[in-house]
This record gives structure tokens, C-alpha cells and sequence, in this order.
């Protein structure tokens, strides 16, 4: 038997979208695939329900390039709520203990999140899609078990504080990928004393792409008109422009096209290149070779 088609029709891009709160990602992605009428769409890293701002959508061929947006750098806002533990890290969860006692410097708390910057290690928390025995770590959480995680090498680039008051702190944050901002809310509650959960949270980027060019959920919900929706989309190779970009000839696109590795010019030494010809355009991405050949690794239909 053939491979069954999927049903929708075909949409590639990268569609920013602006999740609002109290959704999932997935029902965010859902809610934009029936929209587009699309056949094929993934999301690039979960935002939790609490959770607000930029959400990559990939369509078609784009989700072969999910895995660079997973692996980009992430920007956030977050409102901490000081004398507030619980067991989800955030303010959805179920609240373990309180403090009235939160009347804490302001040099304690640029003291304790010193401790935060640079290269630190993270333990994942339990309610996260981490898996343990190839279950979610959050399935484990619901049914009251808790197991030991491995701790994780993350590293945030920046932590600056936007505003605090007695009970809450707002910070933005530059960190790698993996980095939970739920654990560095409970974590600076344990070092200041008094306990903290995330009470608000926005993502305002991802790698190259800000906040400020994502559409929201609600307004691409009203739009109809397909031609306007595809219109919102990103070309696949806008979201990799942190790649060198390297030029084939017509030969040498035949060749690669059919999994060879070939010669280009301009090649950098070594990484992942963004590959262009000259009749089609825009062909995917490969990695250099240690002989400075150009190999295929994701190859684009769009036609």
C-alpha cells in the first residue's frame, strides 16, 4: 500500500505566534493548523499554560528545521512571587508553603542571583516533559512520585531586575536552551528563605526572532482569507540566517540533490551551511565536510 496523504493542504513556513495564557502549546499549535487548514505543523519547545509570548510554529517542510529553534538561546520576562512555594514552580501549582517573613534587601536578593549567572547546573523539575524510563516526567508528578533527576548544564547570559517590590520580583532573562525559569524562581526562594514561584511569564524571544513580529492567537483566529494567513509566514531560510550561506552551481545542485556531498565556493571550514541554487533557490541545509566538500542534511521540497 502507498502512503496515505495527510489531510489539509500543503503549507511551509514558520508562522511567529504570541501564545496567550492558560493554553497549552500543543492546543496553541492545534488552534493555528485548523486555521491555515494546514497538513502538516509541529511547535519548537513547549511554553507552559502560565506561560505568554512567542511560540515558532513550523508548517511543512519547516519542521525539519524545528530542532535549531529548540536549540536556540531564549529571552523571557517573569514576575516572581516572594513567600510562595509550590510544587509546579509557578502559581498554577499546588501552593507547599508560605512565608510572611519576606522583607528582604535588595542586596540579598542581587546576591542570591549572582549565584545564577553564567554556567550553573539545573535540575529539571518534576512537572516537565523530561522523560524518566520513556515517561514524561509530569505524568510521574500527577500520580504523587518523584524520582531523581540528573542535573543539567545551562547557562544564563543575563539576569537583570526590571522592578520588585516586598512580594515580588520582575527580571528579564537570556538563557540557553533546557533552562527552566520555573527552577530559578523555586531555587531563589530556597536561597532567600522565604520560598518563590513564577506567578507571570513571557517569552519575548528566540534566537534571531523577537516578540514584536508575532502574531497574536486571537487575531489569527478571526482571519479567513488563506492568502492573508500565508502571507504571515516566514520563508524557511529567514530562520536560519545565523548559518553562512554558501552558493552551488547547477552541477553541483544536481549532485547534492541526490545525496552527494560537492564542492562549493566561499565554504566556511567547518558547521552547518544554508545552500542555495541558482534555479530553485533556497535547497536546505548541509554541514561541511573535514575535506571543505558540502554535505546534504536537510533538503527542502517547496515546489
Amino acid at each position: 500500500m502507498g502512503r496515505r496523504s495527510r489531510p489539509g493542504r500543503i503549507v511551509n513556513g514558520i508562522l511567529l505566534l504570541d501564545k496567550p495564557r492558560g493554553l497549552t502549546s500543543n492546543a496553541a499549535l492545534q488552534k493555528a493548523k485548523r486555521t491555515f487548514g494546514a497538513s502538516k505543523a509541529g511547535h519548537t519547545g513547549s511554553l507552559d499554560p502560565i506561560a505568554t509570548g512567542l511560540l515558532p510554529l513550523c508548517f511543512g517542510e519547516a519542521t525539519k528545521i524545528s530542532s535549531f529553534f529548540l536549540n536556540a538561546d531564549k529571552y523571557y520576562t517573569s514576575i516572581f512571587t516572594l513567600g510562595v512555594a509550590t510544587d509546579t514552580g509557578d502559581a498554577d501549582g499546588q501552593v507547599l508553603s508560605t512565608s510572611d517573613d519576606v522583607d528582604i534587601s535588595g542586596s540579598m536578593i542581587d546576591s542570591a542571583l549572582d549565584e545564577f549567572r553564567g554556567e550553573i547546573e539545573q535540575v529539571p523539575p518534576m512537572y516537565s516533559a523530561v522523560k524518566y524510563q520513556g515517561q514524561p516526567l509530569y505524568k510521574l508528578a500527577r500520580q504523587g512520585i518523584e524520582v531523581e533527576r540528573k542535573p543539567r548544564r545551562v547557562t544564563i547570559y543575563d539576569l537583570s531586575i526590571i522592578r520588585r517590590d516586598v512580594r515580588s520580583l520582575e527580571v528579564s532573562l537570556h538563557c540557553s536552551s533546557g533552562f527552566y525559569v520555573r527552577s530559578l524562581a523555586h531555587e531563589l526562594g530556597q536561597r532567600l528563605g522565604c520560598g518563590a514561584c513564577v506567578s507571570a511569564l513571557k517569552r519575548t524571544g528566540v534566537g534571531q526572532f523577537s516578540l514584536d513580529d508575532a502574531v497574536p492567537l486571537q487575531s489569527l483566529l478571526q482571519e479567513k482569507n488563506l492568502q492573508v494567513l500565508d502571507n504571515l509566514l516566514i520563508a524557511l531560510d529567514v530562520g536560519l540566517q545565523h548559518l553562512p550561506g554558501v552558493k552551488l552551481s547547477d552541477d553541483a545542485a544536481y549532485y547534492l540533490c541526490r545525496g552527494q556531498p560537492v564542492k562549493a565556493a566561499d565554504v566556511p571550514t567547518d558547521g552547518w551551511v544554508r545552500l542555495y541554487a541558482n534555479e530553485v533557490g533556497f535547497l536546505g541545509v548541509g554541514e561541511v565536510l573535514d575535506d571543505g566538500r558540502v554535505a546534504p542534511k536537510r533538503l527542502f521540497n517547496t515546489t
